[in-house]
């Protein structure tokens, strides 16, 4: 068994225009303070991580893992989820999500998915120059509009969508393939990956793809209603990276698991800080344990009602608590009698 490693912290939700969030020595001095070992790193933010130097010079990496180590992190993975985003839209959307996108691709649908989908490629390149074996993402989403059923979908919709989604991931993913790198896709409302399910039907789409993976985050899952426990029993071999992310569902009379159109503090599902929420982590961290997780346990902080600064104080020592340092023996190896097959054999009653 491995332990998995951390604790750790996602950049994205708090960098900003403010020291110590507006440069990455200064937010990784921060994350280290608060005894973090890791950061998850956002490529939407130039000022930040410059991903197209990353991607072309090795030594801008070897400066920026330097320059971290220094200070006691490591790059946990990089992340493109609003690059991601873009690879696949769905026209519904093209206002909300223009914003992802650099400035001079805005307003251009085709443009803005060519620069996304480049800009994912690029970071399997950078992942590499870093050293890094896992990279988190989105997957967009053409058939969301489409989710529940009504009115009825036309026969093929689903399938259709789900094949153009491959078509547009798959040469994606083998240029991950050449780098040594997965993908991990987070499973989010949304994106047509969303559950275990749509997964499955992505994952058959794209032939099987050895790069295509998981970016397991219970959150997501207390909101659906969906096992999370279950899933890692059933998903495990394919989850790369790990979202340390609390949430809970708290259905009435009058709103459940579809919101109402309500705001976050209002919604019957709602993220939380770490121990606020409903997820149980001890079962989660013991599964990952027991399934040889050897990725690192990321704090994603997002809370309606916790301040971040906060969230992310309690993060570290609350990562650190569940994180299990593996044993190396058998409990009950002081009683161990050794090998021997013909005691064995005696034992079973078939010795002579």
């Amino acid at each position: 068994m491995k332990t998995i490693k951390g604790p750790a912290i996602f950049l994205a939700q708090f960098l900003g225009s403010e020291a110590p969030f507006n440069s990455l020595p200064a937010i990784a001095d921060w994350a280290a303070s608060l005894g973090y070992k890791g950061i998850q790193v956002p490529t939407s933010a130039p000022a930040i991580f410059d991903l197209e130097k990353a991607a072309a010079s090795q030594d801008y990496c070897d400066e920026t893992t330097g320059m971290l180590a220094e200070k006691g992190i490591a790059i946990t993975e990089l992340s493109t989820h609003l690059q991601g985003q873009l690879v696949a839209v769905h026209p519904a959307y093209d206002a909300q999500f223009d914003g992802f996108a650099a400035t001079h691709v805005r307003g251009n649908p085709k443009a803005r998915q060519e620069w996304a989908v480049e800009q994912v490629k690029l970071a399997a390149v950078a992942s590499r120059r870093l050293g890094l074996t896992a990279h988190a993402s989105f997957s967009g989403a053409l058939a969301w509009p489409y989710f529940y059923a009504w009115p009825q979908r036309p026969a093929g919709l689903v399938e259709d969508a789900f094949a153009e989604l491959a078509r547009r991931w798959t040469p994606i993913l083998d240029v991950f393939e050449e780098n040594g790198v997965d993908i991990g896709y987070e499973l989010h409302p949304g994106e047509d990956l969303h559950d275990g399910v749509t997964f499955e039907r992505f994952l058959e789409a794209t032939g099987n793809h050895a790069r295509a993976n998981i970016l397991y985050d219970p959150s997501h899952f207390v909101l659906q209603q969906l096992d999370y426990l279950a899933f890692l029993d059933i998903y495990h071999a394919r989850v790369k990276c790990f979202h340390v992310k609390d949430a809970e569902f708290r259905p009435s009379g009058r709103s459940g698991v579809y919101g109402g159109y309500q705001g976050w503090t209002e919604r019957p599902g709602r993220f939380r800080s770490l121990g606020d929420g409903q997820v149980d982590f001890a079962q989660i961290f013991s599964k990952m344990a027991q399934y040889d997780f050897d990725g690192w346990a990321v704090l994603e902080w997002e809370c309606a009602l916790k301040h971040p600064e906060v969230g992310a104080a309690e993060g570290a020592p609350f990562i650190d608590r569940h994180i299990i340092r593996v044993t190396e023996k058998a409990f009950d190896d002081f009683a161990d009698t050794g090998s021997d097959r013909t005691l064995n054999a005696r034992l079973m009653g078939i010795g002579d």
